[in-house]
């Protein structure tokens, strides 16, 4: 099976381009959501997270926004939420690995936004960083309900530049073009990577 990082910094277009992914025949694992089945009632995360945060924690589950709340008012304090996280994330992509090899997937897509962050990419076969122009970029995540330029600045400053990532990665997929451009560089992705594949 050939694992494949999918990573991009926001509003970059990444959730789409994991949607082509699945749609041309890809099994995607999609970090958010993991995160997101971990956050909530009965999940693995709300208990750990109301021993640093507990203002965070309501009726069993982590309301996201008043953490993030909390992560403006202590930023110092996201080493500790990502100590929690990461290995219940980690865990959790183990699962989705094993279910893969056992059903004779082919090609894995990772979709991690914080892949080069955390070094997940060492993990991986290769490494697709999604990317947009950055007026592009800024536009597309200042239009998302709640979002300021204050939260936008917290959130980029997280994350590796784009310039970085796509000078480390083995495709880059542009997503300026529109949808059917975008298709087809998913497209030429896999069948990069199954051309890799059958190499002798």
């Amino acid at each position: 099976m050939i694992s494949l990082g999918l990573t991009g910094s926001i509003g970059m277009g990444k959730s789409t381009t994991a949607e082509l992914f699945r749609q041309a025949g890809a099994a995607v694992y999609d970090a958010d959501a993991e995160v997101a089945a971990a956050y909530a009632k009965g999940g693995e995360a709300p208990r750990l997270i109301a021993e640093v945060f507990p203002e965070a924690v309501v009726d069993g589950a982590v309301d996201r926004a008043r953490l993030s709340a909390l992560l403006v008012e202590r930023p110092g304090a996201l080493g500790e939420l990502e100590a929690i996280v990461h290995p219940l994330v980690a865990a959790r992509r183990a699962a989705f690995v094993a279910r893969a090899r056992a059903q004779g997937v082919k090609v894995a897509v990772f979709d991690i936004p914080l892949l080069f962050e955390i070094g997940a990419d060492a993990e991986m076969d290769a490494v697709a960083v999604v990317t947009a122009p950055a007026d592009e970029q800024r536009s597309r995540i200042l239009a998302r309900p709640g979002m300021t330029p204050e939260k936008l600045e917290l959130i980029l400053a997280r994350q590796t530049p784009d310039a970085d990532k796509r000078a480390r990665a083995d495709f880059v997929i542009d997503t300026a073009r529109g949808l059917d451009d975008a298709r087809r560089q998913v497209r030429a992705v896999l069948d990069a990577l199954e051309r890799r594949e059958a190499a002798p």
